[in-house]
């Protein structure tokens, strides 16, 4: 399998797991390139990073304050050289050695995007209760105002042919990067495809970011897309 997929990493204060999980993703046989954004980190990420300076496959890029995971990864979209790209989180949730079998569906010419599901693996261990019903509920508000049919809208692996990623017109700032582009590929018509992936969830006392308001969030920016001309 060729090195055709991109991966940009937005990292904010992940010190600790930064990288170890750079080195399972340039183990990928599947990867081109990686695009670390660095998002205003104060804990060490930062100063970590440039023990990858000189590898030719990682470009690093650094904004001087946090702007939400948002802006970097639409930082990271400017820097890709891949025919394809993934987003993937600076922890160790969602695991590399899954990208194969994600890259292997756009072998199918009319695949343009593909979502990791964690609901298909039924092995996957249950996050807590507050997160597991936040993606739920999103899951399910998402096909209730776009006709969608997926298991899993809020989950990280999303992967796209990177000339489409690149003709949204994205604009988020935070996490509700997940929900403004699935809502821009769903207006268009394109048809999302899912594949099971493994998921080994965190806690929050372990650095897990995401909050009560993020769900709001989400939500708002999914009304507020589906009734935009």
């Amino acid at each position: 399998m060729s090195r055709t997929l991109s991966v940009i990493v937005p990292a904010y204060n992940e010190a600790r797991t930064i990288l170890r999980l750079l080195a399972l993703v340039l183990e990928s046989p599947v990867v081109s390139d990686v695009v670390v954004v660095d998002d205003g980190s104060t804990d060490g990420t930062r100063e970590a990073l440039r023990s990858l300076e000189d590898n030719p496959m990682v470009t690093v890029v650094a904004h001087e304050r946090n702007l939400g995971k948002g802006a970097a990864i639409r930082t990271g979209i400017e820097h890709v050289a891949g025919r394809f790209v993934i987003v993937q989180d600076a922890d160790l949730e969602y695991d590399p050695g899954d990208y194969p079998a994600i890259l292997k569906e756009f072998e199918d010419p009319a695949v343009s995007v593909v979502y990791g599901s964690r609901r298909l693996l039924k092995s996957n261990p249950m996050a807590s209760p507050a997160f597991y019903l936040g993606g739920v509920t999103l899951t399910w508000i998402t096909n209730l105002l776009y006709g969608t049919r997926i298991t899993d809208e809020p989950t990280c692996y999303k992967a796209f042919r990177t000339e489409l990623l690149k003709s949204l017109p994205l604009a988020c700032e935070g996490f509700e990067f997940c929900p403004e582009v699935t809502a821009l590929i769903a207006k268009r018509g394109i048809r999302i495809r899912e594949v099971p992936i493994r998921y080994y969830p965190r806690t929050t006392s372990e650095g897990k970011k995401i909050r009560a308001k993020h769900w709001f969030e989400a939500v708002a920016t999914l009304l507020r897309l589906r009734f935009k001309a």
